[in-house]
């Protein structure tokens, strides 16, 4: 009996048994807040009055209750029984759930979805009304056994749910609420039916046309999973509906191309004539593919752009992201995209975010999302504050093998997605052959991170027609695999047999559509073939070896000193009653006078007036990495903390003078995935001054595949403009061989075609005048990174420390000489040319050094790369009776600078005049662990630099000195 019932007696006598529990239960609820039970219960209540305790008794049989008599304990056991079961469907419904195309090799165990488990029959669970086990059971659902037989259905389709693992119980609730009512709500209309058949239709015979017309040729097919281009346009109409205008998407190569066709719009004919322009034989996916002198990449990595009308009013930008062979490793530029289409950084302060205005889609690789490391970094930005994005959607692009590898050799998890569980996402597993199932999962996955600001993970299971490519023959290592999809018609296929048999389309409409897809391929082909034909090959001019002209470096970054004392002054003000921890009050308030005569400024100021002047000429900034609130060295503090209420301030967001917004974010420990992050946002967001910093130099060894793929070549290969920032704290200090060196080597030689600036400088002044140097830069053809060796024992050093007309005046020098030295041009004999924090120990060592030092002087390379010719051209120039120059450095001789400036000082040099090294020998390891050993280092170096008997004779060369 129902609460709906039409009986007018009282009802109270039809309940019984645990219906007269529940119905107890429910009034208990009434009684603490009546709006929180149905509204048929408050009626109930409302006009009957409390059920009698009585009545709650259960009946004397284990099979079915009786009107009157003590509660049956066994009864009692079914119940909770079922119960159990009904949970037990919930959650691991999916392992029994019709998500293969292809079927499994070993039948899951599903032995906890069946009633026989808990020894209940079907008569047991018959006596049971239906929503005392199920509270959203349909109206049409009467009983216990036909719950759970609805509940199976709903749980073992094409669609495999996995909630259990959610913690919040509202996202809970909400997510198998929707799988149980909500999806089945929302069925396909006829017209819907008919375009999601030609989508399919466009896709097979995109690719079918591509094996005809380019046989031999690779292009990573999407054959086996041709449900992703239509979930693709559903992810796209919805959020553009609820309002994004932008829409970040990044994958690996397989099914790009098609991707590039149909959901960014990429015509046949563009498609076409890169097959037409490759050479016969394509290299390997990873190679330069398909250039023929001119930098830039193989077709399957390169994304584009498209806008989308949606309607009259609604346009939405849709961004496929450039991507590399080193799989999943697009994922956090993507997000860093996102992100920066989500900030308004145009007032001071944080930028204000808003979730909506952009959405980001990834589409990963199974073996890939199972293997990548980057994979779990990425998905940590989900809930961080300077990352999160207000929900990513994740697609596996599922075809259960890895290049020759399969599951069960690629992973130690029963599914690829089982690692989105630790980050509290939603996930559920979907059968690529039933497409409206698809398009129903990405709805649910809009509504939720529509609702919650979350991601989701959807795992579209599928198979791969082809081999790894197209001329990989997959039967050597697959050929059970493949026996079985030789026969496998194609998810189009079905779905048109589907349609035929409701009705909603007839066979000739189905030939007919087909016939028209393939004309429209023809006539690309066509056009595509036409300009090649008539000897006018369009094709991009190739690069030349020579560099571009290089722009003059001096560009105007000083401040006028009344501009940076009124700056300080505000900078060194916070909110009334703010509690500043003591000793960084201190430190703070000693700022007050390093810009008056005589003072000093030290490199955490000199950066701090640098980013202050910044966001005053209207520049937002963006600094993170792990401690960047503080500085790992502790000599920022740009967001202090009350040490009372532990409320933080920034001074910068407080200042009048800003025009611009900043955001500084202590990172995640993840170098990779962050730094993959900032170069996302700084591509997209180019007028930000976008910074990571490393904890230590060395830390930056675990982002080297973002470094090699993205930031060195990002230029070249798809013409990306970056100008992100990289202070990578670098130094010998006797820390040991992991937190002395940034490996300064590894950047020079990636250094070519201008790519990147590399600079170790010696000057707070110089780090200031560089910074915004950099920032002036940005949004121009001169854009392009910056990689800083920064200093640690420097940042206090008095040393690096400089004069405030150092900042009101001048620019970054990318050559400082030696004061006191060299005032006698004819006299130098030895001319040492070093870079960074050797520089101050050489300058330490002449304050000490009580000799004559006229044969003497010494060069600051403060930028290495682009490498200051000219400087260093009329530098030699001037002493016309050198005998030698040397470079000395602190790293061993096959790191550091040394390999890179060798051959350029040797160029320079006169003909008679030998280029040496003194520094450490060579060596396996940057840097001895010991301090005692790192000291003698240290002190042979310098002793080596002033040592006026290993002078070389003129024209006569001499070995490298090394400490030994």
């Amino acid at each position: 009996m129902t609460v709906n019932s039409s009986n007018r007696q009282s009802p109270w006598q039809l309940y019984y048994g645990p219906n007269m529990g529940y119905i107890q239960e429910q009034y208990e609820k009434y009684t603490q807040d009546p709006s929180s039970v149905d509204a048929a219960y408050q009626e109930m209540f409302q006009q009957w009055g409390p059920p009698p305790v009585a009545e709650a008794q259960l009946g004397t049989t284990g099979t079915a209750p009786a009107a009157t008599g003590a509660p049956d304990p066994a009864y009692y056991k079914k119940l909770v029984d079922a119960g159990k079961l009904v949970v037990n469907i919930r959650t691991h419904g999916h392992l029994a759930a019709n998500i293969y195309p292809l079927g499994t090799d070993t039948p899951p165990d599903t032995r906890l979805l069946e009633p026989e488990t808990y020894n209940l029959t079907k008569e047991d669970l018959a006596a049971f009304p239906a929503a005392l086990i199920w509270e959203d059971a349909p109206e049409s659902i009467k009983n216990g056994w036909e719950a759970i037989q609805e509940l199976k259905r709903v749980y073992t389709q094409s669609f495999g749910f996995e909630f259990g693992h959610i913690h919040a119980e509202d996202e809970r609730n909400w997510l198998t609420r929707q799988a149980e009512t909500g999806m089945a709500a929302k069925p396909l209309t006829s017209k819907e039916r008919t375009d999601l058949l030609k989508r399919l239709m466009e896709v097979e015979n995109f690719e079918s046309f591509l094996h005809r017309s380019f046989a031999g040729k690779k292009w990573f097919s999407l054959e086996g999973n041709d449900a992703l281009v239509p979930m693709l346009d559903e992810i796209v109409r919805e959020v553009a509906h609820d309002g994004a205008k932008n829409i970040m998407m990044g994958m690996a190569h397989r099914g790009r191309l098609n991707v590039l066709a149909h959901v960014l719009g990429k015509p046949y004919s563009k498609i076409f004539t890169e097959f037409l322009h490759a050479p016969h034989k394509e290299p390997s996916e990873g190679s330069a593919g398909i250039n023929f002198g001119w930098t830039d990449d193989v077709k399957y990595h390169l994304g584009a752009h498209r806008s989308v009308k949606a309607g009259e009013t609604v346009e939405t930008r849709i961004t496929l992201a450039n991507n590399p062979s080193h799989l999943e490793y697009v994922n956090p530029v993507v997000q860093g995209f996102a992100r920066a289409a989500q900030d308004d950084r145009t007032a001071a302060g944080y930028p204000k975010t808003e979730f909506g205005a952009a959405a980001c889609v990834i589409m990963h690789g199974d073996a890939a999302f199972a293997g990548e490391g980057i994979v779990a970094e990425s998905l940590n930005f989900k809930k961080l504050i300077g990352y999160e994005n207000g929900g990513t959607f994740h697609i596996i692009v599922n075809n259960r093998i890895g290049f020759t590898t399969h599951s069960s050799d690629s992973r130690s998890t029963y599914y690829a997605s089982d690692l989105a569980k630790g980050f509290n996402i939603p996930i559920v597993h979907v059968n690529a052959d039933d497409p409206e199932a698809c398009l129903a999962v990405v709805r649910m996955a809009c509504e939720y991170r529509h609702k919650f600001k979350k991601d989701f993970l959807i795992d579209l299971i599928g198979y791969r027609r082809n081999g790894h490519n197209e001329t990989d023959d997959p039967d050597v290592t697959s050929p059970l695999v493949y026996q079985k999809q030789r026969n496998h018609p194609t998810a189009g296929t079905q779905y048109a047999e589907a349609l035929k048999k409701r009705g909603l389309v007839t066979e000739e409409q189905v030939a007919k559509m087909k016939e028209e897809i393939v004309a429209k391929l023809q006539e690309a082909l066509e056009e595509a073939k036409r300009p090649q034909e008539a000897g006018a090959k369009s094709l991009p001019a190739a690069v030349s070896d020579a560099p571009p002209r290089r722009r003059s470096a001096n560009t105007a970054t000083a401040v006028p000193l009344a501009n940076l004392k009124a700056i300080n002054d505000e900078m060194l003000k916070w909110p009334e009653g703010f509690n500043v921890y003591g000793k960084l009050d201190r430190i703070l308030k000693r700022r007050a006078t390093m810009l008056d005569e005589g003072g000093k400024v030290d490199w955490g100021h000199a950066e701090a007036l640098a980013f202050a002047t910044i966001l005053a000429d209207g520049k937002p900034i963006r600094i993170s990495g792990q401690d960047s609130e503080r500085g790992t060295f502790a000599h920022r503090n740009l967001v202090m903390h009350d040490t009372v209420t532990g409320e933080k301030f920034c001074p910068l967001h407080t200042l009048p003078q800003a025009k611009a917004s900043f955001a500084v974010y202590n990172s995640p420990l993840s170098e990779e995935s962050v730094l993959g992050f900032e170069y996302g946002y700084n591509v997209y967001s180019p007028e930000t001054l976008t910074i990571w910093e490393a904890q230590f130099g060395d830390f930056v060894n675990a982002a080297q595949v973002v470094i090699d793929q993205f930031i060195s070549s990002g230029r070249d290969k798809w013409s990306e403009f970056s100008s992100l920032v990289m202070l990578l704290p670098h130094g010998y200090e006797g820390q040991g061989p992991e937190h002395s060196s940034a490996r300064l080597e590894r950047f020079l030689q990636q250094a070519a075609n201008e790519n990147w600036t590399i600079a170790n400088l010696s000057s707070s002044a110089q780090y200031f005048h560089l910074l915004r140097r950099q920032a002036m830069l940005s949004e121009t053809v001169e854009a392009k990174p910056l990689i800083m060796m920064s200093p640690k024992s420097l940042l206090r050093n008095p040393k690096v420390a400089s004069a405030p007309s150092a900042f009101s005046e001048g620019s970054f020098q990318p050559v400082l000489e030696q004061p006191g030295l060299g005032g006698k041009p004819e006299a130098v004999e030895r001319l040492i040319f070093c870079s960074g924090k050797i520089a101050i120990d050489l300058d330490t060592a002449i304050d000490a050094n009580k000799e004559d030092l006229s044969w003497l002087h010494i060069a600051r390379i403060e930028q290495l790369y682009p490498f200051p010719k000219v400087e260093i051209e009329r530098l030699i120039a001037r002493f016309p009776n050198l005998k030698e120059i040397v470079w000395v450095q602190e790293e061993p001789q096959n790191m550091g600078a040394w390999n890179f400036v060798e051959p350029r000082l040797v160029a320079r040099a006169p003909k008679e005049v030998p280029v040496r090294y003194v520094g450490r020998q060579k060596r396996s390891s940057p840097a001895t662990g010991f301090t005692e050993v790192h000291t003698q280092e240290q002190q042979r170096i310098i002793a080596g630099a002033f040592d006026r008997s290993s002078l070389a004779s003129k024209g006569k060369s001499r070995e490298p000195q090394s400490a030994r």
